[in-house]
């Protein structure tokens, strides 16, 4: 069983992920890294899982990278520039992680999501939080850049480029608020009904046919990048196409029609 993990699939064609370290707000230590990593890979395999719920426990959703006891794997002044590199990457993987699941993600904010626990946020597909979450990017007040985890990629595709730029740059927290009226997340719950309300929103996607939710999150990742409507069209049409072909597409026609 995993040390910093909660992971719950009560709920048909869903797997509910909860970062699980409630002292520290869930701040990712090294346990939690290569416990996310094995879990992301082992959900991407997993065909009987069709979307996943990510929060976490107590009254944070995550706090960033623990500063102070992440393991043995931290890095410190001395460290040469390639082992910092290297720590970097292996952060850098868990969004990413994320992205390339088959199956969408609905992130559901219970609290604090600061630095790291922003880049999850980021990666996902569809995000709601509480009405006391707070958001933030910690690393330009610890005299870094302000840039890392795929921020600069994903921020400014959501919030528009200046939203990006003064949250990234300044470090500011922002409140559920301003998050749902900048379009970071798509609805603001009560915090005692969120976890139910993404499950709900997770159970509606489980519903629909596998192939044809995976390719729309392909579709979504792809096209924010076309160069231009044909490109993406081109896209949708072969997805269209591939899907009208299964066998699921058949029998779910069949019920609308009424055959």
């Amino acid at each position: 069983m995993p040390e910093t993990l909660d992971i719950d699939r009560g709920h048909p064609g869903i797997v509910v992920l909860q970062l699980s370290r409630p002292p520290q707000l869930n701040a990712i230590n090294a346990v939690m890294r290569d416990e996310l990593r094995r879990t992301f890979a082992e959900i991407a395999a997993d065909t009987t899982v069709n979307a996943v719920v990510l929060t976490g426990a107590g009254r944070g959703f995550c706090s960033g990278i623990d500063m102070r006891n992440f393991g043995p794997d931290a890095v410190d002044e001395s460290a040469p520039a390639i082992e910092r590199l290297r720590f970097q990457e292996a952060m850098a993987a868990l969004p990413q992680a994320i992205w390339d699941l088959p199956q969408p993600v609905v992130a559901a904010v219970n609290g604090p999501c600061v630095g790291a626990g922003l880049a999850l946020l980021l990666a996902s597909d569809i995000r709601i939080c509480s009405d006391v979450a707070t958001f933030g990017n910690a690393a330009i007040l610890l005299g870094l850049s302000g840039a890392e985890m795929g921020m600069s990629y994903h921020l400014p595709r959501i919030v528009g480029t200046s939203v990006a730029a003064d949250w990234m740059l300044t470090g500011r927290t922002v409140s559920a608020e301003e998050a749902d009226r900048r379009g970071l997340v798509s609805e603001i719950v009560e915090a005692d009904g969120l976890v139910d309300r993404a499950v709900q929103i997770a159970s509606t996607i489980a519903e629909h046919a596998p192939l044809g939710v995976q390719l729309t999150k392909r579709a979504l990742q792809a096209n924010t990048d076309a160069p231009g409507p044909a490109a993406a069209m081109e896209l949708e049409n072969r997805n269209q196409v591939l899907s009208h072909a299964t066998d699921d597409a058949a029998q779910r026609r069949r019920k609308w029609s009424g055959g």
